[in-house]
C-alpha cells in the first residue's frame, strides 16, 4: 500500500491517537483512511440525486481571522445564485456564518467542500431536505 504523508497540528494528531486506542482501531492511518472515505462518500446519497434540495449550512471560526471571513465573502459571492440567504453572527469567541442554500446536491457539496478547503475554518456542518417533501408530513 503505497504510503501518504500528512502534515497536522500536534492537538489534531493527539486526538486522531485517542480516538485510534478508543474505538479499537490497529492505528492512525486506518483512522485516517476511514477518514477519508467517510468525506469521498458523504454526497454519494443516491436519493438527493436530481432533487431540488434545501441546505443549511453553517461555518464556525476565530473572531479577527480576517483572511477566514474575506474567503467566505467570496464564496458567498460566487454561489449567490445557489445562496436563499446568509447570517453572520459572533458566538464566544467566533464568527459563524449560516448559509441556506436552494440547489442540487453537486452546488451544495462543492460549496460545502471550498467552505471546509479554507485554511483556520474550524467547523462546517450542514444538513439537506429534499424541497419536494417538505410540508408532506403536514398532509399525511
Amino acid at each position: 500500500m503505497p504510503v501518504v504523508s500528512v502534515s497536522m497540528p500536534a492537538e489534531l494528531i493527539d486526538r486522531l491517537d485517542a480516538h485510534a486506542t478508543e474505538h479499537d482501531y490497529t492505528g492512525r492511518s486506518e483512522v485516517v483512511r476511514e477518514s477519508a472515505r467517510t468525506l469521498l462518500t458523504e454526497f454519494d446519497d443516491e436519493r438527493f440525486v436530481d432533487e431540488s434540495l434545501a441546505g443549511v449550512v453553517t461555518v464556525f471560526y476565530d473572531f479577527g481571522t480576517q483572511h477566514v471571513e474575506r474567503r467566505v465573502t467570496e464564496l458567498r459571492h460566487e454561489h449567490d445564485a445557489d445562496i436563499a440567504s446568509n447570517d453572520h453572527s459572533h458566538v464566544a469567541d467566533y464568527c459563524v456564518d449560516c448559509f441556506v442554500l436552494e440547489s442540487d446536491l453537486e452546488a451544495i457539496s462543492t460549496f460545502v467542500g471550498k467552505l471546509r478547503a479554507i485554511e483556520d475554518v474550524e467547523t462546517v456542518d450542514y444538513s439537506l431536505v429534499p424541497l419536494e417533501s417538505i410540508g408532506q408530513l403536514q398532509d399525511a
